[in-house]
């Protein structure tokens, strides 16, 4: 069943003995950051801060900071749960039903799929108390590390409209407070809601903006997943969840948001107005430089009675984002697999913080079969950003990267298995000679063939022969190893 919102999934955890109580006094200027930091390292619980200094709002954080509370964030008990499904539709969609009987047995299917739209309701708790006088003074923002250049809202549902399809957008964008009425606006130049910002900028036109905190943690994971542009994220939290969403309309805006948010700031980003935002300490694990970036005005808070303030840091990984990668790299395999069928496998190590290395095994078939992979996930979406990316042959298990890196550094030859292309590059690669655009690598650790050009005889792997394995199995007890 779906999570109604968020307190739901907080009882959930609670349950389940995954979320620790914080009844001391602490501070939301880097304390909080630095009790977070600590159990995220040690692979801790979620934490409910109680009792925030100069805030009567509770700070939820490292809710989604392991794989187990990731997949119970999506209430699944395997994140490839949600994968096989994927499969299963695509499976439908991609084979066109030759009988009547074939078209009837799709039906269901189709109609289970239409359910997933998100719905508008006239009411939600997310609007039970409308502030007459917004103040972003009464969140309890985290300033995280001590170089940021101030409070920073990093776990808010950024909804905006393409002025001229009118379709909706939620992405997660980072938002500086700069003071009570304004705060910072993090669009990078890749990003739909910068697109859709740039579109209103043309027509000297302010471009309407909602942050919703909070809700039924699918459509907050939702807002971060690398999707097709013209795919509604609601329609996939709907999809996660097996229920649509329930929207309502802002009081002061023409948008949508979700009706049982804890929390939505309602505003505008007027065009071509831009402010200096950062530092801010980032999921690299250093912190990204100053910018220009446009400032967001807030006209309206509405929130439930007695609100959670959920947020999350960033930095050096473990953080609880690498979780949230963890699900989009299973989640969204079998979209890659569909279009490039050899893919058996797929792993971003926490290492590479999401954009700068792929791990990608295949069922190689043909010379220069692992350079094909790489310059065709180079051009696909946010793959663009990849900075490495190694092929390994189908029997390695990219999820250890000690085995993955076992296979480079004795299967490659550095001058015949590399290459070398420029291109984008995210706008958080601080070693780049270029803001956004740079070089990047792949590297081929597959089994070389005489057809590549490898005349050598390839030797074979170590392994013991099944029979002994199976005798040491069965009298391991005798050992007395134990």
């Amino acid at each position: 069943m779906a999570y109604k919102d968020l307190r739901d999934f907080i009882n959930v955890l609670e349950q389940k003995g995954q979320l620790k109580r914080i009844k001391a006094e602490v501070d939301s200027e880097l304390e909080i950051t630095e009790i977070t930091d600590r159990i995220s390292k040690a692979c801790g619980p979620a934490l409910l801060f109680e009792n925030v200094k100069g805030s009567d709002m509770p700070v939820l954080i490292n809710a989604f900071g392991s794989k187990e509370r990731m997949a119970l964030s999506l209430n699944v008990n395997d994140l490839d749960d949600i994968a096989r499904e994927i499969n299963s539709i695509l499976e439908i969609t991609d084979n066109v039903p030759k009988s009547v009987l074939d078209k009837i047995k799709l039906l269901p299917r189709l109609a289970e799929l239409s359910s997933f739209m998100p719905r508008m309701v006239k009411s939600g708790s997310c609007q039970e108390v409308v502030d007459p006088d917004p103040s972003l003074s009464r969140l309890p923002v985290l300033k995280c590390w001590p170089e940021d250049a101030g409070p920073f809202i990093t776990l808010g549902q950024v909804y905006t409209r393409d002025a001229e399809s009118g379709k909706r957008n939620v992405g997660m964008y980072r938002l500086q407070v700069f003071d009570e009425k304004t705060t910072g606006m993090h669009w990078h130049l890749h990003h739909d809601g910068a697109r859709n910002y740039e579109r209103n900028c043309n027509e000297n036109r302010p471009t309407e903006v909602a942050v919703a905190l909070g809700g039924d943690p699918a459509i907050t994971y939702a807002a971060t997943a690398p999707l097709p542009k013209d795919i509604d994220e609601l329609i996939f939290a709907g999809f996660l969840r097996k229920k649509p969403v329930d929207m309502v309309r802002c009081k002061t805006i023409d948008l949508e948001v979700p009706a049982d948010a804890e929390i939505v700031l309602e505003g505008y980003v007027n065009p071509g107005e831009t402010r200096m935002e950062g530092p801010f300490g980032d999921h690299t694990g250093y912190y990204s430089l100053a910018g220009l970036f446009p400032v967001f005005h807030l006209k309206c808070i509405t929130h439930r009675r007695n609100p959670i303030y959920p947020t999350t840091i960033v930095g050096k990984p473990p953080q609880e984002d690498c979780y949230m990668a963890l699900a989009t790299e299973r989640i969204f395999l079998p979209l890659l697999k569909m279009q490039l069928p050899e893919v058996v496998d797929m792993h971003l190590p926490m290492e590479g913080v999401f954009h700068n290395c792929v791990l990608i095994s295949i069922k190689k078939s043909f010379p220069g079969h692992a350079r094909k992979i790489m310059s065709s996930l180079w051009g696909m979406g946010q793959m663009m950003f990849a900075k490495f990316i190694i092929v390994v042959d189908h029997d390695v298990n990219v999820q250890n990267v000690s085995e993955v890196m076992w296979k480079v550094f004795n299967n490659v030859d550095p001058r015949r298995d590399t290459m070398i292309v420029d291109g984008p590059l995210d706008v958080l690669d601080h070693s780049a000679p270029l803001a956004l655009m740079g070089s990047k690598m792949g590297i081929d650790a597959t089994k070389k063939w005489l057809s590549e050009g490898h005349t050598r005889e390839w030797p074979a792997d170590i392994n013991m022969r099944q029979d002994i394995i199976n005798l040491v199995n069965n009298r391991w007890s005798e050992y007395g190893l134990e």
